[in-house]
């Protein structure tokens, strides 16, 4: 016995040496990538001359924004991961990825970076536990910055994402989206069978109770109002369920400013809130409008949130 771990100590050893190293090396990532999520959030912000452009200080926010949930998310990761293997890999771990590791992660880079977020109409949330044999509810809301990927945990909701393949290569993101269960789509190319799958998961997930949340608009837009997609409203048709509209309102000057610096001399007080308003539930059917659905959720999400279209803009949709 004796001999045997003489010689299983070094090749464990050797083991643990190279897979710190390849965790180290993939960890700094977490200082590199949010350099990209930086530029795409600029874009956003530099996209229409009615809203101001991300400042060095806001870019710098948004830099640490995304340090901070790569970051959190990463560590939440490697903690799962022993407990992910020992219960047979799975679905072993998806409320504590999601309930735990994303919904605090999501606090901690929301009030480190944002600010305080503001909840109306908390009465309309559906309750957190589905009762047996009734399908989950689906969650629609507008999406206008990376900001609403953080302020939607302040719910207090258990719900799954469906999110596009390639945030999988994010480090931290894509292993904690995968632990929890999150449904992932290839968004180019030939694609018939992710958006198959992306049904196929839904529908299991509303079916067992786990509400989905979902971005209709399929893209991030702030001065802009994009018509909304379809499968949001063909999941919550197909399976008879509620589909609850939120509108998020992200401040103009929300990365610009000098929060939280700013709570050192008493400025945090004056700072403009992120409002998310719920909206009453609207009770899906099979064979109704799904037109008109998409219509009465746009119109109603909408309506709480200001309008930064240009003149031509407004008018090319009315």
């Amino acid at each position: 016995m004796d001999a045997v771990m003489e010689t299983l100590r070094p090749i464990a050893a050797a083991i643990f040496y190279y897979l710190s190293r390849a965790i180290l090396a993939y960890s700094s990532l977490i200082l590199i990538f949010p350099l990209a999520a930086v530029y795409q959030e600029w874009k956003i912000w530099a996209s229409s001359p009615t809203i101001p452009n991300l400042s060095l200080l806001g870019c710098i926010k948004v830099y640490v924004f995304n340090v901070i949930w790569m970051g959190f998310t990463f560590a939440g990761s490697l903690v799962l991961l022993p407990k992910w293997i020992l219960c047979g890999f799975g679905s072993s771990v998806e409320t504590e990825a999601h309930c735990t590791v994303e919904r605090m992660g999501a606090r901690l880079c929301t009030s480190s970076c944002v600010g305080p977020v503001v909840i109306r109409g908390e009465e309309y949330l559906p309750p957190d536990d589905t009762p047996p044999g009734q399908p989950a509810p689906v969650y629609v809301a507008n999406h206008s910055s990376q900001i609403d990927v953080g302020v939607v945990y302040y719910l207090f909701r258990r719900f799954k994402w469906i999110a596009k393949q390639s945030v999988m290569y994010l480090p931290g993101v894509g292993q904690i989206m995968a632990l929890s269960g999150h449904v992932l789509i290839k968004r180019t190319g030939k694609n018939k069978g992710s958006i198959s799958n992306l049904y196929t998961k839904s529908n299991e997930a509303i079916q067992s109770g786990c509400p989905m949340f979902l971005f209709p608009q399929g893209t991030r837009r702030l001065a802009q109002r994009m018509p909304f997609k379809d499968g949001a409203f063909n999941i919550a048709i197909d399976n008879e369920t509620q589909i609850v509209p939120i509108s998020i309102d992200v401040p103009l000057g929300v990365f610009n400013d000098w929060y939280p610096l700013s709570l050192l001399w008493g400025g945090g007080g004056n700072k403009d809130h992120v409002v998310m308003t719920v909206h009453k539930p609207i009770q899906c059917k099979k064979g109704m409008d799904k037109a008109k659905l998409k219509q009465e959720c746009y119109d109603i999400i909408y309506s709480v949130l200001p309008d930064y279209r240009t003149e031509e803009e407004k008018k090319r949709s009315s």
